[in-house]
């Protein structure tokens, strides 16, 4: 991209046809880290920061290997359909926005596919279905927030095996987390790396997102890896490390005996609100600890509600647990609206969070919980947490401790249950 000046001078001399022709040259307006490396790669990182412009490059790659003829069959993989449908394709920065109307392409979302007027077909994939990529043949790839998918790994997997037509070229955009397989394509002689920070792209971003990010974000770990995009494997003191996760993470769940709800609510849903901690756990036939479902959630009283009972019933769960140190009986209440007939078991913290978290982290240190999948949300809260750095609530890490902490009948978790308003069924008394 030309300096402002040099860009401004050559706006000032266009006509109005080749102002409008010129919104749509990528090779003007694209800055050089953001433009298609040269040479021999099959895979090009771009592991940058948040509002880099990851998703207008990736667009871009696409839409340039359709242009050249190159791209005829072509794969768009991300963390869930929805983000690759609100993100990659239907996005301010994605497939559609970036396309002239003469190259628009049709996007057909009952069919997961999208059509190009030169007869160039993308098909649509989520990583939380690794088999889908099982078959299909691509040229070219697309993979949005690698680091975030839930089957990392497989779905990659499955890609690569996909990708063997003509010039195969993948262009994986992502912030940074300290995944394995990240670091596998950072070491890779295939690989071209591309690193970049949020403030790159500091022309194209409003002035008081700045400022509200440096106020709460700079000099945090978490700054550091979502907007200087740096990978960072622990934060010192933290109970939890990436390591440790990775290494008892399963990607299928074993016979159980037990699956629990556990909730940490929030009793409103504005901007500035905690979230609801809405964690899904199960006990194996092993003894050891499941981690089946993130859907905690910045969601009203009434949505969080829902949410919980549905995924009760879902599971066949066998207890609601909810922290009631502020909503108190609300909570209860709230949640028998929806269904009166559900195992309910309310817990009030006694103890401060780090306590409460010690036995938990425990179980992870001696390989006894396992992650089913990838939950990069609430693992981003496991490991930055620590009892001198924590920049919000940890809504998931509470909702994950209360859930692992009822199932586990030797913590030493100090929670008084408030059995008044707790209903067991006869089987368990």
């Amino acid at each position: 991209m030309l300096p402002p000046s040099q860009q401004k001078k050559i706006l000032d001399n266009l006509t109005p046809k080749q102002l409008i022709d010129l919104r749509w040259d990528w090779d003007f307006w694209a800055r050089p880290d953001q433009r298609t490396p040269e040479g021999d790669w099959r895979a090009w990182l771009i592991c940058a920061g948040r509002g880099y412009g990851k998703t207008r490059t990736g667009a871009e790659f696409i839409r340039q290997r359709v242009n050249s003829g190159k791209a005829r069959n072509i794969a768009l993989v991300g963390r869930t359909a929805a983000d690759v449908r609100d993100v990659m394709v239907n996005g301010p920065s994605g497939l559609l926005a970036c396309c002239p109307p003469d190259e628009r392409p049709i996007y057909e979302p009952s069919r997961r596919r999208i059509l190009w007027p030169n007869g160039a077909i993308a098909q649509t994939f989520s990583s939380e279905k690794p088999d889908q990529l099982r078959g299909p043949q691509a040229d070219t790839a697309w993979c949005d927030e690698t680091a975030a998918w839930t089957y990392a790994y497989e779905t990659w997997d499955q890609l690569m095996f996909g990708l063997r037509l003509g010039d195969p070229k993948c262009v994986v955009t992502t912030t940074p987390r300290p995944i394995q397989l990240l670091r596998d394509l950072i070491k890779s002689e295939s690989t071209k790396v591309t690193r970049g920070t949020t403030f790159d792209n500091r022309d194209n971003l409003a002035d008081g997102f700045f400022k509200h990010i440096l106020d709460k974000y700079e000099g945090t770990n978490l700054g550091k890896q979502e907007l200087y995009a740096e990978l960072l494997d622990s934060v010192p003191g933290a109970l939890w490390t990436r390591s440790v996760i990775e290494n008892s993470r399963v990607t299928e769940l074993p016979e159980l005996s037990r699956i629990i709800v556990a909730v940490d609510p929030a009793m409103s849903s504005k901007k500035k609100s905690d979230e609801t901690g809405i964690v899904v756990v199960g006990l194996g036939v092993d003894n050891d600890f499941y981690v089946i479902e993130d859907l905690s959630g910045r969601l009203s009283v009434d949505n969080w509600a829902r949410v919980v009972v549905n995924c009760y019933n879902r599971y066949g769960a066998d207890r609601v647990v909810a922290e009631v140190n502020q909503g108190g009986e609300l909570v209860e209440k709230v949640i028998r609206q929806v269904d009166n007939r559900i195992s309910y078991r309310a817990v009030r913290a006694s103890k401060g969070k780090f306590s409460r978290a010690e036995p938990v982290a425990a179980r992870y240190e001696q390989g006894r919980v396992h992650h089913v999948g990838a939950f990069p949300l609430l693992e981003d809260q496991l490991c930055t947490y620590s009892a001198t750095f924590m920049p919000h609530s940890p809504d998931r890490l509470d909702a994950l401790v209360y859930g692992i902490t009822e199932l586990d009948s030797r913590s030493l978790v100090n929670i008084r249950v408030d059995n008044e308003s707790n209903f067991v069924p006869k089987i368990w008394v």
